[in-house]
Parts: C-alpha cells; sequence; structure tokens
C-alpha cells in the first residue's frame, strides 16, 4: 500500500522521465495535488482506498465551485493518466478511474485572423521590431509560442544573398523536431531585429531582453495581448496566430500532410478538423505563394 503524496511524486519523476514538457508536467502536478487535497478531505489517504465515488465527487464539487467543462475534462484526464500509472505500477489490482466520465465539452471553432485583422496588428507593432518579428515568425511559421520563445539563433539559417531561410524546432516533450523554411517576410523581419538586437555574448537566444535573458512565454503573451487591444482586434490570443497559419495555408491549397508537418500536428487529423472553416481561396490569391 502507497500513500498518495507518495505517489504523486513518483507519478510526477514518471512524467519527466517521459520527456514530457514542463508545461505539460506542471499542469498534471497541480491536477493531481487538487484531487489528493480532496481526498484526504473526504478521509483518503491511499491509493488502494479510493473508488469511482471519490473521484465523482471530485468533479462534482468542481462544477460547483464553476469550473467550465472543458476543465473538469482536463482534470478528468490528468486523473484518468495518474490512474493508469498506479495500475501500471501494481499499486492498485483496480482503476477506480475507468468508470470515470468526461463532461460534454462544446469545442468552439479555432480564432482565424483576417487578413484585415493582421494586417491592423502590423501595422500596430511595426515601431517595436522585436515584436514585430514575433509576429511574423508566429504567422509565417504556425509555431506555438513555447517554441518561439526557445529559438536559439543556432537554429535560424538566413542565404542573405538568395533571402532563403529555415527555422529548426529541436524535440520537445513528445513534439517531434522538424524544419520549417522562412519565407521573404520573416527574413526581412528578423534580419530587422538582428540589427537592432541587445549584442550581449552570453545570449544564445534569438528574442531576448535588453539585458540578454531569454523573452518568456508570460512576457510575449501580455506583449501581444496589448497589440492585439492596440489594434482593435477583439477575441484573440497568441494562439490564433498559429489557428492562422494553419487555415490561410489549407485555403491557399496547400496541402494537408505539408501543412500538418510544418505545424507540428502528431496527427493528421487535427490539421482536417479546420477545413470545415475556411473557403478555398481563388486561383488569383494563391499566386501570393503562402506569404500571409
Amino acid at each position: 500500500m502507497i500513500k498518495l503524496d507518495i505517489a504523486h511524486e513518483n507519478f510526477i519523476g514518471h512524467l519527466k522521465g517521459q520527456d514530457r514538457s514542463n508545461s505539460t508536467v506542471i499542469a498534471y502536478k497541480k491536477d493531481i495535488e487538487q484531487l489528493i487535497d480532496h481526498l484526504f478531505k473526504e478521509g483518503v489517504n491511499l491509493v488502494n482506498e479510493i473508488e469511482t465515488d471519490h473521484l465523482e465527487s471530485f468533479m462534482g464539487a468542481l462544477a460547483e465551485k464553476n469550473y467550465t467543462n472543458k476543465s473538469i475534462s482536463r482534470k478528468t484526464n490528468s486523473t484518468k493518466t495518474f490512474f493508469r500509472y498506479l495500475h501500471g505500477e501494481g499499486h492498485i489490482e483496480e482503476n477506480a478511474a475507468d468508470a470515470l466520465k468526461h463532461p460534454k465539452v462544446t469545442i468552439k471553432p479555432p480564432r482565424i485572423l483576417s487578413r484585415l485583422e493582421y494586417g491592423a496588428l502590423r501595422d500596430a507593432s511595426k515601431d517595436d521590431i522585436r515584436t514585430f518579428a514575433i509576429i511574423e515568425m508566429l504567422l509565417q511559421t504556425g509555431i506555438r509560442i513555447s517554441e518561439l520563445a526557445d529559438i536559439a539563433m543556432e537554429h535560424v539559417e538566413i542565404e542573405h544573398e538568395n533571402e532563403l531561410g529555415t527555422l529548426f524546432v529541436p524535440k520537445r516533450g513528445r513534439h517531434e523536431a522538424r524544419t520549417i523554411p522562412l519565407n521573404k517576410a520573416a527574413i526581412e523581419s528578423v534580419k530587422r531585429y538582428l540589427g537592432e538586437k541587445p549584442e550581449v555574448e552570453t545570449s544564445t537566444h534569438l528574442f531576448i531582453t535588453k539585458t540578454g535573458n531569454p523573452l518568456l512565454v508570460r512576457n510575449i503573451r501580455a506583449t501581444l495581448t496589448r497589440y492585439f487591444d492596440n489594434a482593435g482586434i477583439e477575441g484573440a490570443t497568441v494562439n490564433d496566430l498559429r489557428h492562422t497559419f494553419v487555415a490561410h495555408h489549407l485555403a491557399q491549397g496547400t496541402s494537408l500532410l505539408t501543412v500538418s508537418k510544418i505545424a507540428g500536428h502528431k496527427r493528421i487529423s487535427t490539421t482536417e478538423r479546420y477545413l470545415e472553416f475556411i473557403e478555398k481561396k481563388t486561383e488569383n490569391e494563391k499566386a501570393e505563394l503562402g506569404i500571409l
């Protein structure tokens, strides 16, 4: 028999050993901490004492606290993952989470910026060279904000004579490594930024602060949120730049497989979901060669 807090600690170590991303580990850690706190209050201290009713009680308590179905579904997934681990390690004979059901979640369509909107975003940020380059990299490559924050100088290759370039995105957690071609818009924005980037010998990252520290995801998110507001773009987030990249390239006729590989989707079905939210462009619009 193993105590809940010890099992939780071992579970987090297990996730780290699987090379899960730091954000994923933190999310699981907090979700299971919340579950364990609820179980302690119900007098449950050992993993083999947990029954399905305890887990359903926890989910019910979350609903009473006005957690959204999406949040409860995520915590349900965390709970199921935790119990699969416990069962696999032989800490429990029966998996109490097997009977736990996800609440119904309405999946909202992705927020896809129009050309007018991302044009306004560019105009709003044009005098902030670093932010402008960040926006272009997100729009032109479809990378995740966490991937952007981790870009090292060695990951970017630009042939100045031919205006060609690539961005290497290293393996991160369960996301495989990939190389993304950089178009003219991305290259020009990065070159402009590099011309004014602070010279800090100890810094290896592309996007840094004035003192040479890597930009944190939360700081990038806060900055772009401010520029969304300045541009008058309502209801948009940083992740919507990634949605926009995928949707616009599919609309221009780029193959599903190509877009899926560039975006780093684990399954092509993830890319396919965008098709119902876009309209195919005319041949003249396709002639823009994929430049947003």
